[in-house]
C-alpha cells in the first residue's frame, strides 16, 4: 500500500525524532552515579591538585560524587589505558596533560591511540615552566646564558623530571632553537631534579613555577625567564624565553578527556559545567596560585590543541632521538 505523501512526510518526520529523546534523556539524567577521573600521576603533584579542584567543582554542580583515581606509570600511559578500555559511558573520565600529547610518538608500542580513543572534555589550564639556574652560573639573562653555553659547549648539564617530561622537552626544545649543547639529566620525579640543581649538580632546570618560586624569592636559585608566550602574572618581573628566541613555546597544559564514543551530550554538559568553573573567580584564584593561567576551551578546541602539540613534539623527539626509559 502506498502512503499519501503528507501521511509518508509525518510518518518520516517522526522517526528521525525518536533517537533524540532518549540522548537527550542521558545527558538531563548524567550523572546518576559517582564518576572516577583517572589521574596518570601520584597523588600531591601538580596535575593531581588541579584534577581534586576540577572534581570538587564537578561534585558541586552535577550532584554526584566525582573521585580521583591515581594510577602513576609509564608516564602517565597506566591511566590513559584504562580509560580507553572504560565503558563509553561518561563514568570513566582522564585527566589529559601535555605529556599524554608527547607520548604518542615517545612510545611506538602503546595499544591505544590518544587521538583515536580519547574524546577531548575540556582544556583547564596551561602551566608556564621557568627557567632557573644554580647562582654559580654567571649568566643572568637569557642572551648571557647562551653566550656561556656556547663558550662551554657539553660543559652545562640541566635537569628533568624524567625523559619525555615537559621539563625535559622544554630544554631539548631550547638547545635546539638557541643552538647550543647542554647535556640532559633525567630524574625520577621533580624533587630529586630541584634538590641537585639547589645543590650545584646541574645547572640549569626548566621547571613548574610552584616549585621554584620559594627558592627564587629567596635567592637560592636565579630565574632567567618563563617558557610561554606571555609573562606569569606571579613572576611579573620575569622575560619570556621568547622574548629573546623568536618562536620558542613551551608550556603544560591540563584538561579532561572521555573514552571514545561517549555521548556527545554528556561531552559538552561537562564541558559547560568545567567552562563555568573558569569563569568563577574562586576556582581560577586557585589555578593562579599554581602558577598557571585559566584556559578554557570548546571540546573541538581542546582537540586541536592535542593534534597540533602532539605534531610538535614528535618533531622534537625524532629530531633529539629522545627515547623512553
Amino acid at each position: 500500500m502506498k502512503l499519501p505523501r503528507r501521511t509518508f512526510l509525518q510518518l518520516a518526520a517522526g522517526a528521525a525524532a525518536l533517537p533524540v529523546v532518549p540522548r537527550i534523556a542521558i545527558a538531563q539524567g548524567y550523572p546518576a552515579r559517582p564518576v572516577r577521573i583517572i589521574v596518570g600521576f601520584p597523588a600531591g603533584g601538580t596535575a593531581d591538585i588541579i584534577a581534586r579542584l576540577t572534581a570538587q567543582w564537578l561534585s558541586q554542580r552535577l550532584g554526584q560524587p566525582f573521585i580521583i583515581e591515581n594510577r602513576p606509570g609509564a608516564a602517565s600511559n597506566v591511566g590513559t589505558e584504562v580509560v580507553v578500555r572504560a565503558p563509553s559511558d561518561g563514568y570513566t573520565l582522564l585527566f589529559v596533560t601535555a605529556i599524554n600529547a608527547a607520548n604518542l610518538t615517545l612510545y611506538s608500542n602503546l595499544n591505544f591511540d590518544l587521538i583515536r580513543d580519547i574524546v577531548p572534555v575540556a582544556s583547564i589550564d596551561r602551566l608556564p615552566l621557568v627557567m632557573v639556574v644554580n647562582p654559580s652560573v654567571p649568566a643572568k639573562t637569557v642572551p648571557e646564558f647562551i653566550t656561556y653555553a656556547k663558550a662551554n659547549p657539553g660543559k652545562i648539564n640541566f635537569a628533568s623530571g624524567g625523559i619525555g617530561s615537559t621539563q625535559h622537552l622544554a630544554g631539548e626544545l631550547f638547545n635546539m632553537m638557541a643552538g647550543i649543547d647542554m647535556v640532559h639529566v633525567p630524574y625520577r620525579g621533580s624533587a630529586p631534579a630541584l634538590t641537585d640543581l639547589l645543590g650545584g649538580g646541574v645547572q640549569v632546570y626548566f621547571g613548574p613555577i610552584p616549585e621554584s618560586i620559594e627558592h627564587i624569592q629567596a635567592g637560592k636559585l636565579r630565574a632567567l625567564a618563563v617558557t610561554t608566550q606571555t609573562r606569569s602574572d606571579v613572576l611579573p618581573d620575569v622575560p619570556t624565553v621568547g622574548e629573546y628566541v623568536s618562536g620558542y613555546e613551551a608550556s603544560g597544559w591540563q584538561g579532561i578527556g572521555a573514552p571514545k564514543n561517549t555521548p556527545a551530550e554528556i561531552i559538552d554538559k561537562l564541558n559547560m559545567v568545567i567552562n563555568a568553573g573558569l569563569a568563577d573567580p574562586t576556582f581560577s584564584a586557585h589555578i593562579v596560585e599554581l602558577g598557571g593561567t585559566v584556559f578554557a576551551s570548546s571540546p573541538a578546541d581542546f582537540k586541536k590543541l592535542i593534534f597540533d602539540e602532539a605534531e610538535k613534539w614528535a618533531k622534537l623527539i625524532k629530531l633529539a632521538n629522545i627515547k623512553p626509559e
